[in-house]
This record gives structure tokens, C-alpha cells and sequence, in this order.
């Protein structure tokens, strides 16, 4: 990416678990096959405050912009 001068954004959807965790993530807006799969790999070690709803926590649907920039 910063030989080629790559930077930008990926947007990701995701579902978030009660867990915390990001499951059955796609990539929405590709920048790179490589940094597409960085990204992935990124928010899939990311753990997250979980939604919820009556006092529980439950699955909830996310979108997520990883940033890359040159520096």
C-alpha cells in the first residue's frame, strides 16, 4: 500500500456478539485485496461493547471503516 501510494478508506459490515465479538464480516468498500484482508483480520481481534436491549446483550449489525494513511 505505501509503495503503490494506497489511502483511504474500507467499510465493513459486521454482527456484533453478546460476546463482544465481530462475526460474519464483509468487506462493503474494497481498497485493496490485501489491505481488504488486513481490515478483516483487524476488527476480527477488535472486541466490542455489546447492544443491548432489556438489560441483555444481544447480536446487533455494524458498520465499520478501517482507515489507511500514509504517513
Amino acid at each position: 500500500a505505501e509503495d503503490a501510494k494506497i489511502e483511504d478508506d474500507v467499510k465493513l459490515q459486521a454482527e456484533i456478539t453478546p460476546a463482544g465479538i465481530a462475526e460474519n464480516i464483509t468487506v462493503v468498500t474494497s481498497l485493496d485485496p490485501g489491505l481488504d484482508a488486513n481490515a478483516v483480520t483487524a476488527v476480527s481481534n477488535w472486541r466490542f461493547k455489546p447492544g443491548m436491549k432489556d438489560g441483555e446483550a444481544v447480536t446487533v449489525a455494524a458498520t465499520i471503516e478501517v482507515n489507511f494513511h500514509l504517513k
